[in-house]
């Protein structure tokens, strides 16, 4: 999940970002609305958390923007504006949710995941393919029965690939949605983490390098499984 902070706060904001990073939650910063119309139009988002009151566009110009952009993302408005006709005004904007400051990021993140499940309904809970089990809520992993322990960062990977139902992803699109906007378009990140979730997952590989394109979950490797034998492409 990959979701953008609007809050020009700057130690709220950082902290709320560094909090869902270690949910496995991938953040980027907006100060104001500008830099959050400017941000939205070159990243996908999943979600957006919006503070109402920010400096240039409002947040609820922001908010008007992406209902009327179509994209169906889905807004979590994080303000001081407690009042009922504020949460009132702000559903009307097209917020799905509203949470007041103070508040717990525990809850924050309770209901970001629940915006996620709800945008995702198409999608099961709990995903399958090639023997593996993934559960994105209780952010467990198993094989062929056996609980696979993968770090954040692992995770998130894995969440994206299988996602993808045995498309190729490519490692421009493992990097925009299992890191940040901070991270380095030429770093070996995504192929490090490929190669030590491979392991991690165990043999015959899941994991298939598609030279020159990216990465896809082998359906294929069950069967291999029972034959003994080993999935082309897993270098890489």
């Amino acid at each position: 999940m990959r979701v953008l902070i609007v809050e020009d706060e700057p130690y709220l904001a950082e902290a709320v970002r560094d909090g869902l990073r270690l949910e496995a939650i991938a953040a980027d910063i907006a100060g104001d609305g500008d830099a959050a119309l400017e941000m939205l139009g070159v990243n996908s988002y999943d979600l957006a958390v919006l503070d109402r009151d920010i400096p240039g566009p409002s947040g609820d110009e922001v908010a008007r923007r992406i209902v009327a952009s179509g994209s169906g993302m889905p807004i979590l408005m994080l303000t001081a504006a407690d009042r009922i006709d504020d949460k009132a005004s702000g559903f009307e904007l097209g917020a799905d949710d509203y949470l007041t400051k103070p508040f717990e990021l525990r809850e924050l993140v309770l209901r970001l995941r629940a915006l996620d499940r709800r945008r995702a309904h198409s999608r099961p809970p709990v995903r399958e393919i090639a023997g593996l089990r993934l559960d994105p809520f209780r952010r467990e992993v198993f094989r062929d029965g056996r609980y696979v322990a993968l770090t954040r960062k692992q995770f998130a990977v894995l969440e994206v690939l299988v996602a993808a139902q045995g498309g190729v992803v490519s490692a421009e699109e493992l990097l925009e949605r299992a890191w940040d906007a901070n991270a380095d378009p030429f770093t070996n990140a995504v192929r490090i983490t490929v190669s030590a979730l491979r392991k991690r997952l165990g043999r015959p590989w899941l994991i298939a390098t598609v030279p020159g394109v990216g990465y896809r979950i082998d359906a294929g490797a069950d069967r291999e499984r029972l034959d003994g034998g080993r999935p082309d492409g897993a270098h890489g």
